[in-house]
């Protein structure tokens, strides 16, 4: 399945605010790949491929631009997660 055809859940979160929706596994994969020095730590932590990761950060990208607060680089996906609460300065 390639990005550009999935028809995940897209937009504002609950109570109007401007918070994607994102699932559990999008968060596990997306805070491991903030939280480490690069995508093959996570592959061997979660036993997970290269691509399904990429898959993961590019599914959250496109969720957070769909409600207008795009995150097209590590360090504003990782301001994200903090800012929304995701993450904790201590998590890294």
């Amino acid at each position: 399945m390639s990005v550009s055809t999935w028809n995940g859940p897209i937009g504002v979160g609950r109570n109007g605010s401007d918070r994607p929706v994102l699932s559990k596994r999008e968060i596990e994969v997306v805070s491991a790949w903030l939280r480490s020095e690069s995508k093959h730590e996570v592959c061997q932590a979660l036993f997970l491929a290269v691509g399904t990761i990429n898959t993961h950060v590019a599914r959250v990208r496109i969720k957070y631009a769909s409600v207008g607060r795009p995150a097209p680089t590590k360090a504003a996906l990782l301001a994200r997660f903090l800012q929304d609460g995701l993450l904790r300065i201590e998590d890294l």
